[in-house]
């Protein structure tokens, strides 16, 4: 028989990019949708899929992407993008819909939110709510998976989990920790997303589904503490913390942005329990059963202690950072493109040299004026942004795709060229370039160039008011990473 295709959307996401080798393996073609595909180019399984650039808004550019799929994953949400998030998700939904009936997509398997029916729900799971809707409603037979918590190694909501209880052995917490929730295991949710392909053409409906245990979330954070060997946490609830409040102390203790901390605990306030299991009787559960809440744990815990984590929450870009420009483009449309570049000869090989700036970030810093670089960190992350507690996905390699504090790695080449774009909250556009160079006499040569083009008055003001800090910030920076790698 001839492979049935497949399409996945989301590829950049948490769970997008896991669902692809999940596909592979069970036999599918995969055509990998993203509006800037280079940032898949580095993923172990880039070479054995199609890949489609095409926006989710953009009708054209789908009926392309479509064409000839039997199967369309819809994996999209503006978790955390802003006050009109919700008619960005409705316009899409609709938008895909209306797009896979048109090129004769046979299904689409949408992973959305689990909600409490009759209950005024919060924006972010209304929201998921309505997408699940749209989409039964487009003509195409669909299957609306419904997760609550999503455990795993990189989900946000996991993250969020993990930082919360490592960090805080004593807490003052919102009445929320005392809602019950029914977790699931992201291996059993990839599980149901693969086996919903084959779901009968008559059915089109949700599914509510869950893993074996239900807890509070109270009660996770102290499994959490004894999986992970640490102390019983001591947890006092304080009924004035507002969600708003507690999103905020989240974006701080967290690597989880307040942006996305807010609609996470907004969605946590209800209680989220599955109603049904019907999906098991077109999707057997996987053998050897559901997996619970302490062994869900112990295989994210492994992960991140080996360094094995594939895809997080922050694979995807930060809700809106810039992602199109670059700063090789020609035409800035009369606007400006500050420099400021420097070059230095090294004592070091080429090799050498590079190690070092393929380590930068994360725990090994940025080589120049840690209080400046955490003051500006910590100040990014009241404003909404990532600050410094992204960190990376590996101690040691880079791809393109991934986040490092702030940054995203927009380009690189190895032994070359290192090109970082900022995520955080800027009036403008900004990079950071790393490269490895040699001149006429054969030595290393160091270069590095920092990029910003500014967006009207307010960026032309923080240009001109940080350069005075330009030779503390960057010129150490130069000084110190030419200094390691000799």
């Amino acid at each position: 028989m001839e492979q049935r295709l497949a399409l996945v959307t989301g590829v950049s996401g948490y769970i997008g990019g896991r669902l692809v080798p999940e596909l592979l393996a069970a036999g599918f073609r995969v055509r990998a949708m993203a509006r800037n595909p280079r940032r898949l180019r580095d993923g172990p399984w880039y070479g054995d899929v199609e890949i489609a650039e095409a926006d989710a808004g953009d009708a054209d550019q789908l009926r392309a992407a479509m064409d000839g799929v039997d199967v369309a994953y819809y994996l999209i949400h503006s978790l955390g993008t802003g006050h009109r998030f919700e008619s960005r998700d409705r316009h899409n939904a609709l938008t895909f819909g209306t797009a896979a009936r048109e090129a004769g997509v046979r299904r689409i398997v949408y992973l959305g939110g689990l909600y409490p029916v009759g209950e005024e729900l919060s924006p972010h799971l209304d929201s998921r709510r309505e997408v699940g809707e749209i989409l039964l409603a487009s003509g195409v037979p669909v299957a609306v998976l419904r997760a609550a918590v999503i455990l795993g190694s990189g989900s946000a909501s996991f993250e969020m989990l993990r930082h919360l209880t490592d960090r805080l052995p004593v807490m003052v917490t919102p009445r929320w920790l005392s809602t019950r929730i029914q977790p699931i295991a992201v291996r059993d949710v990839l599980h149901y997303l693969v086996g919903s392909a084959d779901l009968p053409a008559e059915v089109s409906r949700g599914f509510d589904i869950g893993g074996p245990d239900i807890l509070t979330y109270r009660g996770m954070m102290q499994r959490y503490a004894k999986v992970a060997r640490l102390n019983r946490r001591r947890i006092v609830t304080l009924p004035l913390l507002t969600p708003s409040l507690s999103s905020h102390w989240v974006g701080l203790v967290t690597p989880v942005p307040s942006s996305i901390a807010r609609p996470l605990v907004d969605s946590l306030v209800h209680e989220v329990i599955c109603k049904e299991h019907d999906i098991a009787k077109y999707v057997p559960d996987p053998e050897p059963g559901l997996i619970g809440f302490d062994p869900a744990v112990e295989l994210a815990l492994k992960r991140v202690r080996e360094f094995d984590v594939t895809t997080s929450w922050a694979s995807a870009s930060t809700p809106g950072a810039p992602s199109d420009p670059l700063p090789s483009d020609p035409d800035w449309s009369g606007g400006s493109l500050y420099v400021d570049e420097r070059e230095s000869v090294v004592r070091a090989t080429p090799e050498q040299l590079w190690k070092v700036i393929e380590g930068i970030g994360g725990g090994n810093g940025w080589y120049s004026w840690r209080l400046g670089w955490w003051a500006r960190g910590l100040l990014d992350r009241l404003f909404g942004g990532p600050g410094l507690r992204r960190g990376r996905r590996n101690p040691r390699d880079l791809s393109v795709g991934d986040p490092l504090d702030w940054w995203r790695v927009e380009e690189i080449e190895d032994l070359k060229l290192l090109r970082l774009q900022a995520e955080m909250r800027l009036p403008g556009l900004a990079w950071l370039e790393l490269i490895v160079d040699q001149d006429a006499a054969g030595n290393t040569v160091f270069r590095q160039r920092a990029l910003f083009h500014p967006h009207g008055l307010p960026g032309q003001l923080y240009w001109w008011a940080i350069k005075p800090f330009h030779g503390i910030i960057f010129g150490g920076m130069q000084r110190n990473i030419a200094y390691a790698a000799s």
